[in-house]
């Protein structure tokens, strides 16, 4: 970074935000055709109700939970590498930090949908919303879903802020070389930053102000999640465990979606000097730790179901692994705690092909994850006569269509809009190896 100067850094960021090619309009319109795809399934659903899922007794919780929980989990990198280790003064993440933060947004905005999706009646969310009224109806605040909504609205105000500041200066830098109309936009988005000492000043405060607080809600926002479950009876469910064990899950798949964002986009914009294979070497290496948390959480999950001596919990634990939905379970372990495991080799960490095509397969392990505990867990209940299994719909399949579409589709409008890599950061970058050099 040191051999580039600030004209430079601006330049290979400005260049992004060009006039679009045609692939990226085919891209775009192939991502909206899948948002369209799921829209449509929603209203449908509406129209019929919400048995055109694949929801039964027991199985009340389909993907549309699974869905939420994942895209909660997603949402997480994003914090990590922005907030966390911006307060360990970790150089590597300033060229990933603002596509993370993007993803961040993004993924919280998605996951906010699926508890609307899941109540069938959306009109009905009123009753989670603690409002006065005459009618006395009051939430019922001991309920998980609650804290979802308390959890998930203070996460996407306290990132987007995170996210929004950040981009302030290089917002300004973007209205300084733009006309027109746009240069109107980026002046009110500028909030008229003209790079004052008393600017940067509150910035600089101001930023990592929102780091440490964004930090503590990477922990509290997923244990929140983690109780939905916890807080039942339900075999394979009730343990403290649950809590640690969704943080260092949230935050696996949040790095591997890292990689799978962060290697097209290095590609395609041409930004190896700022991306570079040092840092998706680090990347790897946390995904590494990451993956041994969540090995060992399912080890230590099959520990206490043993040591507890609780035949119910036992069962239900022996039937993850050998019953009908053992396929899951196994996707499960090998992509999330086997497969990492390449990365202690160094060529698979400096190897661009197998870095994106490990993290697609943490990803689909992570989707399963959820899939065998909210599935495994009410289909193998107390009670065998009450046992069940559940196959998701179309309906539902399109859903998750649209909210997969829906996600790349939000970043692809981002890095062709707005300063995809922090302009800001990258200089401050290049003047510590100046600095250095010296």
């Amino acid at each position: 970074m040191s051999a580039m100067g600030y004209t430079q850094i601006d330049q290979t960021v400005l260049d992004t935000l060009r006039a679009p090619s045609r692939p990226y309009w085919a891209l775009i319109a192939f991502l909206f055709m899948g948002v369209l795809l799921g829209a449509a399934c929603w209203a449908y659903q509406i129209g019929l109700g919400i048995g055109v899922g694949g929801q039964n007794i027991p199985v009340a919780w389909g993907t549309y939970l699974i869905n939420f929980v994942f895209w909660v989990g997603i949402a997480h990198s994003g914090t990590l590498i922005s907030a966390i280790l911006h307060l360990f003064r970790a150089g590597w993440r300033n060229p990933i930090a603002r596509a993370a933060e993007t993803m961040t947004v993004f993924a919280v905005c998605i996951a906010g949908l699926f508890p609307f999706i899941h109540l069938g009646r959306v009109w009905m969310v009123y009753f989670m919303l603690p409002y006065p009224n005459e009618r006395t109806l009051w939430p019922n605040f001991q309920s998980p879903l609650v804290f979802d909504v308390v959890a998930i609205s203070t996460y996407l105000i306290v990132s987007s802020l995170f996210w929004y500041t950040g981009m302030l200066p290089d917002l300004a830098i973007v209205r300084d070389r733009a006309t027109g109309l746009r240069k109107k936009i980026f002046q009110a988005l500028s909030l008229g930053w003209t790079g004052r000492y008393e600017q940067w000043r509150h910035y600089s405060r101001a930023y990592l102000f929102f780091a440490a607080l964004a930090t503590p809600l990477v922990i509290s926002v997923h244990s929140v999640v983690s109780w939905d479950f916890a807080l039942g009876i339900v075999p394979g469910w009730h343990s403290t465990i649950f809590a640690p064990y969704f943080v260092a899950g949230a935050i696996h798949s949040g790095l591997a979606m890292v990689l799978t964002l962060m290697i097209p986009m290095r590609k395609v914009f041409r930004y190896e000097a700022f991306i570079t294979k040092d840092i998706l070497d680090n990347i790897a290496k946390t995904i590494v730790f990451t993956g041994l948390i969540v090995g060992y959480a399912y080890a230590v999950e099959y520990f206490l179901a043993w040591y507890s001596h609780n035949i119910v919990e036992q069962e239900s634990f022996r039937w993850r692994a050998e019953g009908e939905y053992a396929l899951a379970f196994w996707i499960m372990v090998v992509c999330n705690s086997l497969v990492p495991l390449l990365f202690f080799f160094k060529k698979m960490r400096r190897s661009i092909p197998w870095l994106f095509g490990i993290s697609i397969l943490i990803n689909i392990g992570m989707w399963y994850e959820r899939f065998v505990i909210i599935i495994g867990g009410v289909a193998h209940d107390f009670m065998p006569h009450a046992w069940g299994r559940y196959s998701p719909s179309i309906v539902e399949y399109g859903i998750l269509i649209g909210s997969f579409s829906l996600f790349f589709f939000l970043f692809l409008l981002f890095v062709k809009h707005l300063p995809s890599v922090s302009m800001t950061e990258m200089k401050e970058m290049a003047h510590r190896g100046e600095a250095h050099g010296r």
